[in-house]
């Protein structure tokens, strides 16, 4: 098998690596690599199923603190506490992280914007990682990590302290939180409908939301809505 490590210029092809163990062994190097860019999608900051491999994974970028370094998580983090924490550390020392408002489609990583190292799904109690170098598919990848990432949103936001809510408040938020509409919203609640948006306006600026989605979201991480 090819070493993943290293890069042709003339060369095109994708590897498929078996297992964690085989990922961390063989692409480690390719990580270690990273000289500008290095993006990576999960569903959750402990991902990795063998003990010791983010940890690999990390030392291995620790010589290059210049690359800009974009860490995308599904929302499922928020419900682990110290998952939180470290994210929470992590952001606080260089990297993007940001938060996705619901499951993470594809978990991946990108180095430099030319290879890209995609997780399938778990089968007979390991992954397989193929790693891609195929310039149009690593673009693709790209421009879909991008695209989920505008969506999502910086943990900083999510994990500021909870200001104090009324009861009414947290009911709007929850009904924001499902997407209700709102006229239906209205009747739910028995307010006006410029009440309720002007309810909604002020509680967009208390959470520092610029979007209703957002003022959802942050309002699930900090506990004021189911």
């Amino acid at each position: 098998m090819p070493d993943t490590g290293t890069v042709s210029s003339n060369v095109d092809q994708n590897v498929v690596l078996r297992g964690e163990r085989e990922l961390v062994e063989r692409a480690t190097p390719l990580f270690a690599g990273a000289r500008e860019e290095f993006v990576c999608a999960a569903a959750h900051p402990r991902t990795w199923a063998l003990p010791g491999a983010r940890e690999q994974i990390v030392a291995a970028r620790r010589g290059h603190p210049d690359v800009k370094a974009y860490k995308l998580y599904g929302s499922e983090a928020l419900a682990d506490d110290s998952a939180v924490r470290l994210l929470t550390d992590l952001a606080g020392r260089g990297p993007r992280v940001r938060i996705l408002d619901g499951p993470i489609p594809h978990e991946t990583i990108v180095v430099d914007r030319r290879v890209a190292v995609i997780a399938g799904p778990l089968a007979s109690g390991e992954r397989e990682f193929t790693v891609v170098r195929t310039p149009a598919v690593v673009a693709g990848i790209l421009a879909l990590f991008w695209s989920t990432w505008r969506a999502a949103t910086e943990v900083s936001e999510l994990t500021a302290p909870a200001p104090a809510l009324g009861e009414q408040s947290r009911d709007i938020l929850a009904l924001l939180a499902e997407g209700m509409k709102d006229e239906a919203a209205c009747r739910r609640l028995g307010i006006s409908l410029r009440t309720y948006r002007r309810r909604v306006a002020e509680l967009m600026e208390l959470l520092d939301a610029e979007s209703r989605f957002q003022a959802g979201l942050r309002a699930r991480s900090l506990g004021l809505v189911p």
